[in-house]
């Protein structure tokens, strides 16, 4: 397990990385520098890494770190998105792959606005 540094302008928060495929393949390519978008309670920002999709799927719980195939892209999920329906928990625009876990509140992930660049990278 790795600990992974998610860096904005104003905010700050570490991940806990597995050691799936995917999350080797984007340790391997940091630091990653790119700028979010939102999706209800959920950032997400294109990494510019192709990486394994082994284990994808639609069930995802408040504070998974995801990797999107279809965006080659990072998704932390910390609330309802618009796909959740009849549901308080996130859920994906399709089928992602868990590399990690941040403990980042959701109060505090909320704050950070979409455009923003963030630089992500390897903490130990």
């Amino acid at each position: 397990m790795r600990i992974i540094s998610f860096r904005t302008a104003d905010f700050s928060f570490i991940a806990e990385f597995n050691d799936s495929a995917a999350a080797r393949a984007l340790i391997s390519g940091m630091p990653i520098s790119s700028f979010i978008s939102t999706w209800g309670d959920e950032i997400y920002f294109d990494t510019g890494i192709d990486t394994p999709a082994d284990g994808a799927a639609v069930e995802v719980s408040v504070g998974d770190v995801a990797y999107w195939p279809a965006g080659k892209s990072l998704c932390i999920f910390f609330g309802r998105t618009p796909a959740s329906r009849g549901t308080d928990k996130p859920v994906p625009a399709s089928p992602v792959v868990i590399v990690g876990k941040t403990g980042a509140s959701p109060e505090e992930l909320r704050t950070i606005p979409a455009n923003q660049e963030i630089i992500v990278s390897i903490a130990d």
